[in-house]
């Protein structure tokens, strides 16, 4: 099915999948993983309801019972998954994507991820191959309510610092984590887009775009801001803006995070995915930390940092994750741990740019998208070229290739879902960058 990707199942609904399709993931769900009642949150987009309703008559025609959280963000129903002992959950959500698309996160006991390579596989073999035959009425499951809400603003609640002496402008995309935000912000931040609108009539829920922070970075410096918060559709990521309204590079928000804990004396293991910035390593050693490596993706990312025993970890595309949240990822954790520590600066008179500049020393591209069809052979060209040049003094490989040389490194690897290579370049200078990313292209034989 073309809906069934990596890490969850996501497309444009009516068109990768429709109501038929979700019907027989919910009737198969509870077989793959053994569970008799399923967790359901759900996201405000308009084919919402007709996913949920097809989702909970496969579920309850398979004899399982539906636990409906309603209105949720997607750390909302990891939340619930592990902290109630739920064998299966389902968050309907399509995350940053466009309007017309739709999808189904879905996680095992102790919120576990299901991907492609751990579940959704079987489900989909399930599906193509095996028949459907519902149980009579007297063994139909139930749609049951269970309100999170109030339980889990408490929960977040308990990393909230000290705002009042903290001018903040939070764009919210008319995603989920509007149903949170005045519970636990409050009325003082200047707000955009804090309506649940799954239309998202003023720009897409994807703070990666910078087309998408231009409200927030002119609301930012119109009222003087101390830092800028945009969050995604479903709630599991948030980016910042600094105080001049520039981009901290989400991979950076790292550092932060691990000196939150390290000194805070909760471990010393610190996660970051194979496109991490050396400033981010250097920082984290410096505090006394120790830095691991791994794929990208939270279908990796969840199951590494249980076996690092890490506190933190986090990616360049905005996920952070935590020890002390079952090890998922949070937008709304993540805000509030960064509002400690730029709480912090503010009181020693310092502004998260000035922290931030002290921490990033190198100069990098971001991660650039090539669109190219055969992907191996041009990633297979990269790492002879380089190698042969010079041998790196660091090479990985489980994510693409990542060569490592004295005052430059480079990262490629491929998209699971696209003809895109992805290439991340950094390097001591700018200078060296830009002939590094010049010669990159030659050999990639791209403009």
């Amino acid at each position: 099915m073309k809906a069934f990707k990596a890490y969850d199942i996501r497309g444009i609904y009516n068109e990768d999948f429709n109501k038929e399709d979700v019907y027989k993931i919910g009737y198969f769900l509870p077989k793959l993983l053994a569970a008799d009642k399923i967790l359901v949150g759900y996201d405000d987009r308009e084919s919402t309801p007709e996913v949920f309703q097809a989702l909970a008559d496969g579920i309850t025609d398979q004899g399982a019972d539906v636990y409906k959280i309603g209105y949720a963000t997607t750390p909302m129903v990891y939340y619930g998954t592990a902290k109630h002992g739920y064998k299966a959950s389902v968050m309907i959500t399509a995350s940053h994507n466009p309007p017309e698309y739709n999808g189904l996160k879905i996680s095992r006991e102790n919120a576990l991820p299901v991907g492609y390579d751990s579940g959704l596989k079987e489900l989909e073999a399930m599906i193509e191959n095996q028949s459907i035959e519902p149980v009579g009425k007297n063994k139909k499951g139930n749609i049951l309510e269970h309100d999170l809400k109030k339980e889990y603003i408490e929960f977040q609640k308990n990393y909230l610092p000290d705002l009042s002496d903290l001018d903040l402008a939070i764009d919210v995309s008319n995603g989920m984590v509007a149903i949170l935000t005045d519970a636990i912000f409050g009325e003082q931040p200047d707000y955009l887009y804090n309506e649940l609108d799954g239309t998202f009539p003023n720009h897409e829920a994807n703070p990666l775009e910078a087309e998408n922070r231009k409200d927030l970075k002119k609301l930012l410096l119109e009222k003087g801001s101390d830092l800028g918060l945009i969050f995604d559709g479903d709630g599991d990521r948030v980016m910042f803006l600094d105080e001049k309204g520039n981009f901290i590079s989400p991979d950076l928000i790292i550092a932060l995070l691990a000196e939150y804990y390290i000194n805070q004396d909760k471990g010393k293991n610190i996660l970051y995915d194979i496109r991490t910035s050396w400033s981010v390593k250097e920082h984290v050693e410096e505090l006394g930390g120790k830095c691991h490596m791994w794929k990208v993706g939270h279908a990796y990312a969840k199951l590494k940092l249980r076996e690092i025993n890490g506190i933190c970890g986090g990616e360049l595309a905005g996920h952070y994750y935590y020890q002390d949240f079952f090890y998922c990822d949070s937008g709304m954790l993540t805000a509030l741990i960064v509002l400690n520590v730029v709480a912090r600066l503010k009181k020693e008179g310092k502004t998260i740019s000035e922290y931030i500049k002290q921490l990033d020393k190198y100069a990098s591209s971001g991660e650039v998208n090539f669109k190219i069809e055969n992907k191996v052979e041009v990633m297979e060209n990269l790492k002879d070229h380089f190698s042969e040049k010079e041998e790196p003094l660091n090479f990985y490989d489980f994510d693409g290739y990542r060569l490592e040389y004295k005052d430059w490194w480079f990262n490629v690897r491929p998209s699971n879902t696209e003809p895109y290579l992805r290439l991340v370049v950094e390097a001591k200078t700018q200078e060296l960058l830009d002939q590094k990313l010049k010669e990159i292209r030659k050999v990639m034989d791209v403009d």
